[in-house]
């Protein structure tokens, strides 16, 4: 059912979940982001615009059409008035297409514009609901990029899905406005054979559909590995892009160890990936040019091929010929849209995939994580109460028990204003149980009730310090403006980082400019904002400087009516609150349990935030 990935849960497969996908199911994912928009009202107003733009814009062109007949005409008869009367009409007609092709390039960048916001927004609202991130982070490959997948796959799919819906549109109005010129033009058409004459209705839209159809055929059958190829190198980018950001994120630490050599063989593992889908999709794509450049450069003489045995016959004007030439490349046009288009719907698909992927994976984040023997979370009033608690250090078909660990007191009772600390053997990953404390590790057997969500604060080891104003910062998750200015300062003094105070609407990211240490102190500092009745730390204490602990523990001092959990070791802690100890010890021997498959699924623990 699941692996683990540095102590986390993983569905396996996931990261090739979309070769699964229909077309169909992938278009109602991304109808469905688009219809939840709110600037679906803004997007439905500009395609109605822009559909009476196209349609106004072919009517121009059919008049354009009309007019190569009378203007040929006049110069076969070398009709030099006729002639520049005909000239003042084109510029009265080709001013109305300008002025309309300007307004459609200005309508179809703003509904692109309008469709990439809808869809962006619509990623990341679903990305960031409650435990989704982080369980899909640990889902394989599918987890690995999501910045790649929320900015330019929403940003290609967006632009790519207007263009080609536009031009699609466009191409069907021209298709039908045409067809019926193009048929009424050939009606008359008489071939003669020898002794025989025959006349084939509407033959030139016949020939059309012929020389469209051959070229959509050949494109299909020389493009049809261009999908999955741009798909494999959105993949590969995305790869190389991470591992550049990777290493840029910890030079320091790649620096220290002299791993440079290293970091730069690994880098160029990625580039060599790159450039060998690169350059297979090079070679797709220039086989892809011999059909489309091809009948490219055929298109200026097969119109004229097909109409000259009527006009040598005699049943065509030489104006009524061009007229007729304009027609079929009209209809032609409209017809090979797709051959025109063949490598950016291929684009067009390869984004669609890895877009409708990710947005399919989120949605399986909500499953809950159903090991046969789990975890049962249950509401309690203002207690938390540990009973008969294992956990297991790995999740499978089977929790297997062997290499967890469980707490010695089988029976534990924590109530409000109580200091208390969780320790064990080294061997024992106490992280589970702060993760398991936070829901988000179900695996294992027992229950653990836990009292309401919104009076607990979870303070992992690893401090997050999110970017934008350190203000900003000693708010999250709230916001900014939920603290006095007061308060923030004396939070911050109180936290040994009154250097800072002066600094607070200063945007910079601060978790690059401040140590790790004082970076655990932001978190204590919201400690004395939020004043949460429950505080469950992870180890936070372990490491820092003794200077720093004196300052962080004085602060701890003054919350003296919250109730403290501490996992981990800490001397500090200790001397400060001598708290009431538990243990946790390692399980040695596979144990069975009989809890139920969806124990752990309880909600005691659905919003409790973590700081």
């Amino acid at each position: 059912m699941a692996d683990v990935v540095e102590g986390r849960p993983s569905i396996q497969g996931q990261d090739r979940v979309g070769y699964d996908l229909s077309l169909g199911y992938r278009l109602k994912l991304m109808f469905a982001a688009f219809w939840d928009s709110k600037v679906r009202g803004k997007i439905l107003l500009l395609a109605a615009i822009l559909l009476a733009v196209i349609l106004a814009t072919a009517y121009g062109q059919v008049i354009l059409n009309r007019w190569n007949a009378p203007f040929y005409d006049s110069l076969q008869r070398r009709d030099v008035g006729e002639f520049f009367h005909q000239l003042q009409v084109f510029a009265l007609i080709a001013g109305s297409l300008l002025l309309m092709n300007v307004g459609q390039a200005w309508l179809n960048l703003m509904t692109a514009l309008y469709m990439r916001e809808g869809l962006t927004r619509d990623l990341v609202d679903h990305w960031l609901k409650r435990k989704r991130a982080l369980r899909l982070a640990s889902t394989g490959l599918i987890g690995v990029n999501p910045d790649q997948r929320l900015h330019e796959d929403a940003r290609n799919l967006a632009e790519s899905t207007t263009g080609l819906t536009l031009g699609l549109i466009q191409s069907t109005i021209l298709l039908v406005s045409f067809i019926g010129v193009l048929w009424e033009l050939s009606s008359g058409f008489v071939f003669h054979f020898r002794t025989y004459a025959f006349a084939i209705p509407g033959y030139m839209v016949w020939a059309a559909i012929f020389y469209a159809a051959s070229a959509s055929i050949l494109s299909q059958i020389v493009g049809r590995k261009l999908v999955i190829l741009n798909a494999d190198r959105f993949s590969k980018e995305a790869e190389l892009r991470f591992s550049l950001m990777h290493a840029n994120e910890n030079m320091p630490a790649i620096t220290v160890a002299r791993g440079e050599e290293n970091e730069r063989r690994r880098i160029n593992e990625d580039i060599t990936s790159v450039l060998a889908i690169l350059k297979r999709l090079t070679m797709a794509s220039t086989n892809l040019t011999w059909v489309s450049a091809g009948y490219g450069w055929l298109v200026i003489v097969v119109p004229i091929i097909v109409a000259a045995p009527a006009y040598f016959s005699g049943s065509l004007t030489f104006g009524e010929l061009m007229m007729s030439v304009g027609a079929f490349n009209q209809v032609n046009t409209a017809l090979r849209w797709y051959v025109a288009n063949f490598a950016a719907i291929a684009e067009w698909r390869a984004t669609l995939m890895r877009v409708t992927d990710f947005r399919h994976a989120l949605h399986g984040m909500d499953e809950p994580i159903n090991p046969k023997n789990a975890i049962t979370y249950e509401d309690n009033a203002d207690t938390l109460t540990l009973k008969d608690l294992m956990i297991a250090a790995k999740l499978g078909e089977e929790v297997d028990l062997c290499g967890g660990f469980a707490v010695r007191e089988t029976d534990v009772t924590i109530r409000a204003g109580e200091k208390v600390m969780i320790n064990g053997d080294h061997n024992v990953n106490r992280k589970l149980l702060f993760q398991a404390l936070a829901g988000l590790w179900p695996c294992g057997s027992g229950k653990i009730g836990l009292p309401p969500a919104d009076g607990v604060l979870f303070v992992p080891e690893v401090a997050y310090v999110p970017g934008g104003t350190l203000r900003e910062a000693l708010s999250f998750p709230e916001p900014v403006d939920t603290y006095k200015s007061e308060d923030v300062e004396a939070a911050l003094q109180k936290a040994g980082l009154s250097h800072l105070i002066a600094r607070l609407d200063t945007r910079a990211r601060w978790d690059k400019m401040l140590d790790s240490d004082e970076q655990k102190a932001i978190g204590f500092a919201r400690l004395l904002l939020a004043r949460p009745r429950w505080i469950i730390f992870d180890e936070v204490l372990e490491g820092l400087e003794p200077e720093w602990q004196s300052t962080l523990m004085a602060l701890l001092t003054t919350l003296s009516d919250s109730t403290m959990i501490y996992i981990g070791r800490s001397e500090a802690y200790v001397e400060t609150f001598n708290p009431r100890t538990l243990h946790l010890h390692p399980l040695a021997a596979k144990i069975e349990q009989s809890a139920s498959p969806t124990a752990g699924t309880g909600t005691a623990h659905a919003h409790a935030r973590v700081i």
